[in-house]
């Protein structure tokens, strides 16, 4: 009866960590309706009396190059998220709440890339709506450095076996997205069309299997699983 009061006592003394599961599908639902939300900006255009509706829609074409900018970065995000979680195991309160930061900085994304859509037309107005994007995406990657840095510094949330190697390149390859949505926003104060391009031109690059984004999750899991199940059967 002792032991059993002990052992118990042992088990709720212990920090509860949860599963990453809930943690993904609120992830993922932030950022579906995020992703969504984009295109309730690309408004019908309305055509006056002798108009031409082609003339119309061609003049919006910032809200599409706008739409598919922010379109292709959320996704980029939502692959990188979803390759993070495969090396992480589990959760903890804090490794929670930065993810609720991090998402809340995915859900503003909407209001810059309609800012820029609306302004980049007005020659006053599209520099301040260029560093409102760019100070926006900074905070995303700021945010997302944080959530993976916490779960993989010491290894404090990765599964075990995990190669250091590995670590410290993905380590590497994510601080570039801080410093270069810096650099575009600061540029957006003084040209709009160069920091725009820039975003553009990120969105793109981070598509590229060889952008380094690509935490290669999948072979380190498998690399892992594969060597549980030999040692479980004896093989080598």
């Amino acid at each position: 009866m002792g032991d059993q009061t002990e052992d118990r006592g042992e088990q709720e003394s212990r920090p509860v960590e949860s599963d990453t599961a809930r943690l993904e599908t609120f992830a993922d639902g932030v950022l579906a309706i995020a992703i969504t939300l984009l295109i309730l900006e690309v408004k019908s255009p309305h055509v006056p009396p002798g108009g031409s509706l082609a003339r119309e829609l061609a003049h919006q074409w910032p809200s599409y190059a706008a739409y598919a900018v922010s379109f292709l970065t959320i996704g980029i995000i939502w692959v990188n998220h979803h390759h993070m979680f495969k090396l992480i195991n589990r959760t903890n309160h804090t490794f929670l709440m930065l993810n609720v930061v991090f998402l809340m900085t995915i859900a503003a994304l909407p209001f810059p890339t309609a800012l820029v859509a609306d302004h980049i037309h007005d020659a006053s107005g599209r520099n301040t709506a260029a560093f409102v994007y760019g100070a926006n995406m900074v905070a995303v990657a700021i945010m997302f450095n944080a959530v993976w840095r916490y779960a993989a510094g010491r290894h404090r949330l990765l599964y075990e076996g995990i190669d250091p190697e590995l670590v410290r390149r993905v380590n590497k390859s994510f601080l570039y997205g801080p410093l270069t949505y810096l650099v575009a926003a600061l540029i957006g104060l003084a040209n709009s069309w160069i920091s725009l391009a820039i975003y553009a031109g990120l969105a793109l690059y981070w598509l590229l299997p060889t952008s380094g984004a690509s935490l290669e999750a999948p072979t380190t899991r498998q690399r892992l699983v594969t060597s549980r199940f030999r040692r479980t059967r004896g093989g080598p």
